[in-house]
């Protein structure tokens, strides 16, 4: 079967460098699906006036903010629905190096059945208590898949296999904030996908708009674990099986 690729952009009031993003991305000729998780009237008329200058872009609109993750979920079933194979994404805030972006495509083409996520590398604009924060992350997922073989569960920028996905969101319901990269991401491996990274510069834009939410999004995550864990008991035979087997 012929692989078909296409972007997926959620959108949550990220207005300043949402355009160049999207212009960046026009070389590769792929449709990109740009979801507005209901955002506010002046990032509304921003990504309509996108909307109208590139061909390519297919705008979903969601009334209510309901999260990273619930935007991410819109995105790739559209992605899946209109018959893509495989999904890049990509946020909206300018983080991400879009020079990787053909390595990233590079390593799905080669390992189309694989889940290809970026591996970040980070410069002095990352603060303190994110950077360090993700180590506590790390520690819990190699416990969750009894494996060292995720090296980073957070970063957003990566490649889904859409029938897995979607195989995935028929039995189980995800996270709907900033703990969906991470869930989803050890859940595809529960369900047999490896994970392959690409190293990449991630950079956080001054004056860039955050929406982790520490005290709520916090909670979210570690509710989010203590759920992994238990899953990851159930599991246990299988997954130290599949580690001795590899």
């Amino acid at each position: 079967m012929t692989s078909e690729y296409c972007f997926v952009i959620p959108n949550y009031n990220h207005a300043d460098v949402i355009e160049s993003t999207i212009a960046s991305l026009q070389s590769f000729q792929m449709p990109i699906i740009l979801v507005d998780d209901g955002s506010n009237i002046a990032t509304q008329q921003v990504l309509a006036d996108i909307d109208d200058k590139f061909s390519n872009v297919v705008l979903i609109r969601r009334e209510q903010n309901g999260g990273k993750g619930a935007a991410v979920d819109t995105g790739l079933k559209k992605a899946h629905q209109i018959g893509m194979t495989h999904a890049l994404q990509v946020d909206a805030d300018g983080q991400h190096n879009l020079a990787d972006v053909e390595k990233l495509l590079a390593e799905s083409r080669a390992f189309p059945d694989s889940l290809i996520s970026g591996r970040p590398v980070y410069d002095e604009s990352i603060s303190k208590g994110r950077y360090y924060g993700r180590f506590i992350t790390h520690f819990w997922v190699w416990i969750e898949t009894l494996s060292l073989q995720i090296k980073d569960s957070m970063c957003g920028f990566r490649v889904y296999p859409l029938a897995a996905y979607v195989k995935l969101t028929d039995h189980v319901s995800l996270g709907q904030r900033m703990d969906y990269d991470i869930e989803v991401m050890v859940r595809l491996f529960w369900q047999g996908l490896t994970v392959r990274f690409i190293t990449t510069k991630v950079h956080y834009p001054e004056g860039g708009i955050s929406h982790f939410n520490a005290l709520h999004d916090n909670w979210l995550i570690s509710k989010m674990h203590s759920k992994l864990f238990f899953g990851m008991l159930v599991r246990s035979p299988s997954l130290l099986l599949r580690h001795f087997q590899r």
